[in-house]
C-alpha cells in the first residue's frame, strides 16, 4: 500500500503590491492639492503677462468652473475605480482617441512637473537675491540657471518617493499642504489688513494682450471687435489653474472606504482650498503691488505680495521667507503629483497591452511600478534643461494638454450617458429627463466650454501648439507601435502584478499583519467572490485585517523550493482580488499556501494568523454541510487547549450563509 502523504503546509507565500495600501481622503485631496494650489505661486504672474490687470477676474472665473470639473471627474470615477482619462475615452470612443487623449495627458504631465519646480526655483532665487544685499554677500543668483538646478534635485528627490510608494509620498504631501494652509492664512491675514489700512483697489475689467498671448490671432482686431472671442482668449490663458485634477481619478484607486464618500469630501477640499488661495492672492497682488514693481514681481508673485503689505521691513523680509519656504514645498510636491498622476496613467494602459509588459515590472523591495517613474522623472528632467528656467514659457506650453485631455474626459462622459445607462453612483447635475433619455445639460454645457477654450488656445498659444501637437504625436505613434509589438504575445485579459514574499511557516506572515482582529478568507475560484465581498462590506477596516488566502494543491513528499511567480491561475485569482480590496477601499493580506490538503491549510493558516472568523465560499462539488464538517474535523484535530473561539461562515452567492461556532 502506497504511504499516504503528511498533512502539512511546506511552503508559504505572502503577495505584496503597493497598490493593496489604501489612503484616506485628506492624503488623496493633498496628493491632488500639491499641483492644483500650486498654480496659486504662478498663474497669476502668467496671466498678467498675457491679459493685462485683468487676469483676476478670470482666474476667478476659472476657478468657479474648476468646480465643474472636479465634479466631471466625479461621476467618471463612479464609474471605473481605474479610471481616468484613458478608461473613460476607451469605453466611450476606443482605444485609438483613448491613446490621443492620454498622449496630451502626458504631455501636462511633464510640463507639470518642470513648470512647478522651475518656478520654485525662481521663488528661491529671488528670496536669495533680497537677502544678500542685507548678509553683505556680494552674490547676485542667475534666476533662470539657479531655478534649473533646484528644479532638477527636486525631481530627483520625489522620484526617490514614488519609487518607495504612494503612501510615503502622500504622507510628505499632507505636511506639504498644511504648511501651506498656515501659510495662506498669514499672508492673507497681512493682505486684509493692508487693505483696511490703505484701501482696496478692485481690478480693471480691461483686457491689454501682449503680442505673445496673442500668438497667431496677433496683428489682427478681432478679439477687440468680437468680445466673446477675447473672453475666451483670456479664460485660456487662466486655464492653468486646474492643472492636476486628473489626479484626483488616479488616486481614487487607492482611497479607502467608503470610496465614493470620501472621493466627494476630497472634491470640495481641494475646490474650497485651491478657489480661496488662488484667487485671493491674484487679487490682492494687483491690489497691493504698485505697477511699477510689477514686473519685478511676474515670476515670483507672491513674494512681491509679502513684500509690499503694510508691515515693517523686516517683517515683509519674514513673510517673505515664508512665502517662498512653503512655495518651494508646494511646488515640488506638484512634482509628486505629476509622477503619481503619470504612473496611474500608464499602468492602465499596460495593463490594457498597450504598453509593454516590462515596464509594469515590480520594484522589488518597494513593489512599485519603477520603470514608469524612471520614464516620467527622465522626460521631466529633459523638459527642465530644455526650458532653461523660463516659467512663462513653461505655463503657455503646459496649457495644451491639460485643456485637451479635459475636452477628451468631458466628450467620453457626455457619451457615456447614452451607452451606459447604469452603473453610477453619482452624476453631473442639470439632466432633463425625455422620454427614457436624461439629456445632461450640465455635462454638455461643461463640454462646450472646455472645447470653446481647447479650440482657441490652438490659435493663441504658439508654443503649445507646436510643441504640444509634436510630443502628442511622438507619444502617440510609440503608443501605437508598443501596442502592435505586444499583439500575438498571448495577453488575455488583464493580471495583476505582484512581490513574492516566501516564508518558512505561516506563523511568519503575523509580521505582515498589523491589525488586533483578523478574519481569513479563503478563495479559490476568480468568479466566485461573492464571500470575499462579503466579507470587505462587513469589515471595519480600522482594526480587522483580512486575509485572503488561496491554496495551491501539490501531492507528494516533496513540495520544491521557494516559488519565484505565480501560475496563470494564481494571477488570475488574486487579480480579482486586488480588484475587490480596491473596489471596497479596504486593504487585504494576499497569502498563497501550498499543502495536499486545503481543509488543513485553512485550519492551520486560521490558528497561525489567530483569525476570529474564516469564510468560504460555497463549493460546486460539496455541500455546505459537508464544507462545515471537514472544516470543523481539521479544527479539532489541530485545535490547542487555549484556542480561542472562532466562527465559520459558508457563504452562498444568493447571500444565504451557513454559521458554525466552534
Amino acid at each position: 500500500m502506497a504511504r499516504r502523504p503528511s498533512r502539512r503546509v511546506a511552503e508559504v507565500v505572502v503577495l505584496s503590491t503597493a497598490m493593496l495600501t489604501f489612503i484616506s481622503f485628506w492624503r488623496a485631496a493633498a496628493i491632488v492639492l500639491c499641483d492644483m494650489a500650486s498654480t496659486a505661486w504662478y498663474i497669476g504672474g502668467i496671466a498678467i503677462q498675457a491679459v493685462g490687470p485683468a487676469a483676476p477676474w478670470f482666474i476667478l472665473a476659472v476657478m468657479l468652473f474648476s468646480g465643474c470639473v472636479l465634479a466631471l471627474y466625479m461621476e467618471g470615477s463612479s464609474m471605473f475605480v481605474r479610471g481616468g482619462v484613458y478608461k473613460v475615452v476607451k469605453e466611450a470612443m476606443g482605444g485609438t482617441l483613448a491613446k490621443v487623449s492620454v498622449s496630451a495627458l502626458m504631455f501636462d504631465y511633464v510640463l507639470t512637473g518642470a513648470i512647478s519646480s522651475v518656478s520654485a526655483g525662481q521663488y528661491l532665487a529671488g528670496l536669495l537675491n533680497s537677502i544678500f544685499p542685507h548678509l553683505r554677500i556680494d552674490w547676485h543668483l542667475s534666476p533662470a540657471l539657479f531655478s534649473c538646478f533646484f528644479a532638477v534635485a527636486a525631481v530627483l528627490y520625489f522620484w526617490r518617493q514614488n519609487i518607495i510608494g504612494i503612501e510615503e509620498s502622500s504622507e510628505k504631501a499632507l505636511k506639504i499642504i498644511w504648511a501651506t494652509a498656515g501659510m495662506g492664512v498669514v499672508i492673507l491675514g497681512f493682505c486684509a489688513y493692508t487693505a483696511a489700512t490703505r484701501g482696496f483697489t478692485w481690478p480693471t475689467t480691461e483686457l491689454s494682450f501682449s503680442h505673445e498671448s496673442l500668438g497667431w490671432l496677433s496683428g489682427s482686431d478681432w478679439p477687440r471687435r468680437i468680445g466673446a472671442l477675447g473672453i475666451l482668449i483670456a479664460l485660456g490663458h487662466a486655464f492653468l489653474g486646474m492643472s492636476g485634477v486628473e489626479t484626483l481619478a488616479q488616486v481614487y484607486r487607492e482611497m479607502e472606504a467608503p470610496k465614493l464618500e470620501n472621493l466627494k469630501r476630497a472634491a470640495v477640499i481641494i475646490f474650497l482650498f485651491c478657489f480661496t488661495l488662488t484667487v485671493s492672492v491674484t487679487f490682492f497682488a494687483v491690489s497691493i503691488i504698485p505697477e511699477g514693481e510689477m514686473p519685478k514681481y511676474v515670476d515670483n508673485l507672491i513674494s512681491g505680495l509679502a513684500m509690499h503689505v503694510a508691515a515693517p521691513h523686516w517683517v515683509n523680509l519674514v513673510l517673505q521667507v515664508m512665502v517662498v519656504v512653503v512655495g518651494a514645498a508646494i511646488l515640488t510636491g506638484a512634482v509628486n503629483t505629476a509622477i503619481v498622476g503619470s504612473n496611474g496613467v500608464l499602468n492602465r494602459m499596460a495593463e490594457d497591452g498597450v504598453m509593454p509588459d516590462w515596464f509594469r515590472h515590480l520594484h522589488p523591495r518597494f513593489g512599485t511600478t519603477h520603470r514608469m517613474i524612471n520614464l516620467v522623472v527622465a522626460l521631466q528632467v529633459a523638459t527642465i534643461v530644455l526650458c532653461r528656467g523660463d516659467v512663462y514659457v513653461l505655463g503657455e506650453a503646459y496649457a495644451f494638454g491639460l485643456i485637451w485631455s479635459l475636452v477628451f474626459n468631458a466628450a467620453s462622459i457626455v457619451l457615456l450617458r447614452f451607452k451606459v445607462r447604469s452603473g453610477r453612483e453619482w452624476v453631473v447635475p442639470l439632466n432633463v429627463k425625455v422620454g427614457a433619455v436624461q439629456v445632461p445639460i450640465g455635462l454638455s454645457a461643461i463640454f462646450l466650454i472646455l472645447t470653446s477654450v481647447g479650440l482657441i488656445n490652438l490659435l493663441t498659444k504658439k508654443v503649445a501648439t507646436v510643441f504640444g501637437l509634436a510630443f502628442a504625436a511622438g507619444f502617440f505613434l510609440l503608443f501605437l507601435l508598443a501596442e502592435r509589438f505586444n499583439k500575438g504575445k498571448g495577453r488575455g485579459e488583464h493580471r495583476e502584478k505582484v512581490n513574492l514574499c516566501n516564508e518558512e511557516t505561516v506563523e511568519d506572515v503575523l509580521k505582515h499583519v498589523e491589525k488586533p482582529n483578523r478574519v481569513l478568507v479563503a478563495v479559490r475560484d476568480p468568479n466566485g467572490l461573492h464571500h470575499l465581498a462579503r466579507a470587505l462590506e462587513n469589515l471595519d477596516d480600522d482594526t480587522t485585517q483580512i486575509v485572503v488566502l488561496y491554496c495551491k494543491i501539490q501531492h507528494g513528499m516533496s513540495f520544491g523550493g521557494d516559488i519565484e511567480s505565480l501560475g496563470p491561475e494564481e494571477e488570475h485569482v488574486f487579480t480579482r482580488v486586488v480588484e475587490a480590496a480596491e473596489k471596497a477601499g479596504k486593504s487585504v493580506v494576499p497569502l498563497m499556501v501550498l499543502s495536499n490538503d486545503p481543509f488543513y491549510a485553512i485550519a492551520q493558516s486560521a490558528q497561525a494568523v489567530g483569525a476570529s472568523e474564516v469564510v468560504l465560499g460555497s463549493s460546486g462539488r460539496i455541500n455546505i454541510e459537508n464544507q462545515l464538517e471537514r472544516l470543523a474535523m481539521t479544527w479539532g484535530a489541530l485545535q490547542k487547549a487555549d484556542q480561542a473561539p472562532v466562527t465559520f461562515r459558508v457563504v452562498q452567492k444568493g447571500g444565504a450563509e451557513m454559521v458554525a461556532e466552534l
